[in-house]
């Protein structure tokens, strides 16, 4: 099978499923520019506040992307490509796409608030604050994990440690150039993105040997720095500017592609279970996240995004075209490993793992480009390099977010005067922070992330059942979010009953309690907005 074909077909798809299938969901919610949205009715600098387009899709895409649209098609081609190539394909354009674009209007039509609003509203408190609960909680666990492999990989890869620190100041000078002086946003995209590769040359030059520890506490200190600061300073200019990172990566990798003309070589379905994964059904829709659907882009979405949106038809390019955006992210990285034969691809996924198993693969292809061709050690430390810096991107994005959940519990409608929990943001986030911290520094965080999979994509069922309920209080056909609903509900279940039952025939009673956790949360949720659709029925029924 020729690689070629398969991503040209894909995005071909991609683009008519934008402008058919975006275009639908556009009507059915009413997107028009004549509703102003949250970062102007609400703006006070800091969390609200408008971004332009390419900005605010740069800031996005970089924020829910990371390594999992790398690393989740990877591990679940153990399973063969062709189940992988066709979840992504018709997950990003039937379920992500749709869980990411409504999350952002939903969210902009209450305020920018969280999916937990969202639920308050149509299900009731209760559910909003074990939403809220469960979603502080599995971020204080990306957080740990995020930054034990950042740290991870800024010692093993120096130079990627001082790319990063230098990325980090640029991003600064570039929030201040574009804001407050006003500089035209090309020409400062144009020298932006030409210091950024001059900074990953000076990481190369000058790399910056610390130690596991110690980079951990500079991560613990940043942060929380990027979690206060005003979203223009550093993480809205940082994440456009590293998004350019990676478009190149795709750029480079797809053309390389082209000239390559890879033929796949992995098995187009190995078999039905994986020793260390589980059965084909569910586990590979809890691997494959972020490719094709995750739970964590609609807390992205209602999290900052929304709050930085500078008009409703925004939310198309940024919500529906970034979800095709990381499909295509994904399917690149399935092709990268798919070029290798099976024993070189599970030699380096078992002894390396899947980023050096992605970076072999599009190392291969980048160095084919006629006349350009890169060396095969410079294009796999470029790879490394740019899937390190999103994991980074991931880190301080579910801070902020972790901070906004912290704060939105403890959230009281009723009183004019709120806690200073609610209204300090340093308090919510310092506390914050210092849970994620305790888990890191326990060196148990990395025990619990198998569990991160199915805790990601329950998230994803949840937020759109919240939609769901909220389009059918508009008295709107929901379906195009009910069938995805269901859909992620009967994956994630299935995924954390058997989840349950392995922990327990290895007694690792931990886990097991946790997953039964929230097995409970969902099927709770579920029964409350069952009970809101019941009541909403009779409503209509009486008064006709």
């Amino acid at each position: 099978m020729s690689g070629i074909a398969l991503i040209v077909f894909a995005i071909i798809m991609f683009i008519a499923s934008y402008k058919i299938y975006g275009g639908f969901i556009s009507r059915r919610l009413s997107v028009t520019n004549t509703n102003e949205t949250p970062s102007h009715s609400m703006y006070d600098g800091v969390d609200y506040c408008p971004a332009k387009t390419p900005v605010l899709l740069g800031h996005h895409f970089a924020s829910i992307a990371g390594a999992g649209p790398i690393v989740g098609p990877i591990i679940a081609a153990s399973f063969g490509w062709v189940p992988v190539y066709l979840w992504v394909l018709v997950g990003s354009i039937f379920i992500g796409g749709v869980h990411d674009y409504t999350s952002i209007i939903a969210s902009v039509r209450h305020k920018g608030k969280s999916i937990g609003q969202i639920i308050e509203a149509y299900i009731g408190l209760s559910g909003k604050k074990m939403f809220l609960i469960f979603t502080w909680a599995t971020l204080i666990l990306v957080m740990a994990v995020f930054a034990i492999i950042v740290s991870d990989t800024f010692y093993h890869i120096p130079s990627a440690g001082t790319s990063s620190v230098l990325f980090m100041l640029l991003a600064i000078a570039f929030g201040v150039t574009v804001y407050r002086f006003k500089a035209p946003l090309w020409i400062s995209s144009i020298i932006g993105v030409a210091l950024l590769f001059i900074c990953i040359l000076l990481g190369n030059l000058f790399p910056l040997q610390l130690s596991k520890e110690v980079w951990v506490w500079i991560l613990l200190a940043y942060i929380f720095v990027a979690s206060v600061t005003p979203v223009w300073i550093l993480l809205q200019p940082r994440d456009y500017l590293n998004s350019y990172f990676l478009y190149t990566l795709m750029i480079g990798g797809i053309v390389g592609l082209l000239f390559t003309m890879p033929e796949v070589h992995l098995s187009p379905i190995t078999t039905f279970s994986v020793d260390k994964l589980g059965f084909l059904f569910p586990i590979l829709f809890v691997t494959v996240a972020c490719g094709a659907i995750s739970g964590f882009h609609s807390i992205v979405a209602s999290g900052t995004t929304s709050k930085q949106l500078d008009k409703e038809s925004d939310a198309k390019v940024v919500g529906y075209g970034g979800m095709l955006i990381e499909g295509s992210l994904a399917l690149l990285a399935l092709l990268a490993v798919a070029s290798l034969d099976q024993m070189h691809f599970l030699e380096l996924l078992n002894t390396k793992g899947a980023v050096a198993a992605f970076s072999t693969g599009i190392a291969n292809f980048m160095h084919n480009i006629p006349f350009i061709g890169i060396q095969i050690d410079h294009a796999t430390n470029f790879a490394a390099l740019a899937v390190s810096a999103f994991a980074l991107t991931s880190l301080d994005t579910a801070t902020r977010l972790a901070r906004y959940s912290f704060q939105e519990f403890f959230e009281v409608k009723e009183k004019k005067v709120q806690s200073i929990l609610v209204k300090n943001r340093f308090v919510a986030t310092g506390i914050t922070v210092l849970f994620g911290a305790t888990l890191m520094l326990s060196g148990q965080s990395m025990s619990i992330w198998p569990l991160f999979g199915s805790a990601n994509q329950m998230l994803a069922a949840i937020a759109l059942l919240a939609i769901t309920v909220w389009i059918a209080h508009l008295k709107l056909n929901y379906s195009f979010t009910l069938i995805p609903m269901v859909f992620m509900f009967a994956v994630t279940l299935t995924a954390l009953a058997s989840f349950v039952y392995s922990n327990l025939l290895k007694q690792n009673f931990i886990l097991s309690f946790i997953s039964i956790l929230l097995f409970g949360l969902a099927v709770t949720l579920v029964v409350q907005a069952y009970q809101v659709f019941r009541k909403s029925s009779k409503n209509g029924a009486a008064a006709k």
